[in-house]
C-alpha cells in the first residue's frame, strides 16, 4: 500500500494530519508507504518519523503547476510509481491542477469528493480526521488522534544539561515578526515574572524559533535555573524535549500542538483564537489546561472586531496569579 497525503498549511495544521499516520499503518499493515507533501518548514516535523518514507517540499503553493519544479517532481514520482490513495487535506484552489495529474488509484479528500462535515465538529483536528474517515475501520478512526515523533530521552539528554523534571515556557508565536499587533501576545512583564517564579522550584527550559532573539532579548536576565534553548534545537529535537517536559506553558501556537501530540500537559494562554477550533487538542490521552480571561469580545480572531482592536484586553488580563494557579494544581 502507497500513499499520498498533501497538507502544506503551518507547523499546527499538519500536526493535526498527523492523525492519518497510525490509522493507515494499523489498517493496512506496518509495511504500508507514507509520503507527505508539505511546506518546507513545517516538513521538517517528519525528520526522526519513520514512519513517513518520503516528503515532497513545496515552497510556492500557488505557483501553477505548469511552472512549477516542484508540483511537476511530485507527479513524476507519481507516474513511476502510482500511489494507491491520493488524501487531501487542502482546501486551496492552487492545488487543483495537481490532485488531477497525480497518478493514485483512489483519491479521497478536499476538492475530489464532496464531504458534508457534521454541523457539531467544530476542532480542526475532527474535521481532518473526518476526511479519511472512509479509509479506516470506525475502531481504528475512533482511536487516531495527532502523534509526531522526536529524537529520543537519551538523545536530547546527552545533548542538552536538562533535569529529571523540567517545565518548559514557549512565549513567542508565529505573528512575533509580523509589522501589527500581535494579538496572541501575552505582556512582556507577565513572562518575565512566570519566568522567575516558577524556576524558584524547577527548572524552567526557555525555547524558541531563528530570527526571534530579539524578541527573547526582553525577556532576560534569565534566573539562573532556566535553560535557554532558543533557536538551538531542531524541529526533532524540540518534540524530544517536549514530550519529556512535566508541562509547557504557551499562548495558541505550533508548541502547544506539539505538546498536545506527544501527551505533555499544555498550560495554553488563549485570548482571540477559538479554542475549540484551533487550540490544543484534548485526546483521551492527553491533558490541556486551557487559561483565558473570558473576555465577552473573544473568540475574535480574523473579525473586524479584532481589527479594531486596539488593546488586547483578552491576552492583558490573563494575570500571573491565574497561571501559577493552575500550574500549581497539577504540580501539587
Amino acid at each position: 500500500m502507497k500513499v499520498l497525503i498533501i497538507r502544506c498549511g503551518a507547523l499546527g495544521d499538519l500536526v493535526y494530519a498527523t492523525s492519518i499516520i497510525d490509522a493507515l499503518k494499523v489498517e493496512y499493515g506496518e509495511e504500508t508507504i507514507i509520503d507527505f507533501v508539505c511546506t518546507p518548514g513545517s516538513g521538517s516535523l517528519f525528520n526522526a518519523d519513520k514512519r513517513i518514507n518520503k516528503v515532497f517540499v513545496l515552497k510556492h503553493k500557488k505557483i501553477p503547476l505548469f511552472f512549477s519544479t516542484q508540483k511537476k517532481a511530485i507527479v513524476q514520482h507519481s507516474q513511476q510509481v502510482p500511489y494507491d490513495i491520493l488524501v487531501n487535506f487542502e482546501f486551496g484552489k492552487q492545488f487543483k491542477s495537481l490532485l488531477t495529474k497525480i497518478h493514485a488509484k483512489k483519491k479521497i479528500g478536499v476538492q475530489l469528493e464532496k464531504i458534508v462535515f457534521p454541523q457539531k465538529m467544530t476542532h480542526m483536528v475532527d474535521i481532518t480526521k473526518y476526511i479519511f474517515k472512509s479509509i479506516v475501520s470506525q475502531e481504528i478512526y475512533d482511536k487516531s488522534f495527532p502523534h509526531v515523533l522526536g529524537l529520543s530521552k537519551k538523545d536530547i539528554y546527552t545533548k542538552y544539561k536538562l533535569a529529571q523534571e523540567y517545565i518548559i515556557i514557549s512565549p513567542s508565536n508565529s505573528h512575533q515578526k509580523k509589522n501589527r499587533m500581535n494579538y496572541r501576545a501575552w505582556k512582556n512583564e507577565s513572562w518575565i515574572e512566570l519566568i522567575h517564579k516558577l524556576a524558584q522550584n524547577i527548572q524552567v527550559v526557555i525555547v524558541g524559533s531563528t530570527d526571534e532573539e530579539d524578541f527573547f532579548t526582553l525577556l532576560k536576565p534569565y534566573p539562573s535555573n532556566v535553560l535557554d534553548l532558543v533557536a538551538k534545537t531542531s524541529l526533532s529535537e524540540l518534540i524530544g524535549i517536549i514530550e519529556n517536559a512535566k508541562a509547557l506553558i504557551s499562548t495558541d501556537t505550533g508548541t502547544a500542538h506539539l505538546a498536545s501530540a506527544v501527551n505533555t500537559e499544555v498550560f495554553a494562554l488563549i485570548g482571540p483564537t477559538p479554542e475549540d477550533v484551533t487550540g490544543p487538542y484534548q485526546s483521551p490521552y492527553n491533558k490541556v489546561h486551557i487559561i483565558s480571561s473570558n473576555q465577552e469580545c473573544a473568540p475574535c480572531y480574523k473579525t473586524e472586531v479584532m481589527k479594531n482592536c486596539q488593546d488586547n484586553i483578552c491576552m492583558k488580563e490573563i494575570t500571573t496569579t491565574m497561571v501559577m494557579s493552575s500550574i500549581n494544581k497539577y504540580l501539587d
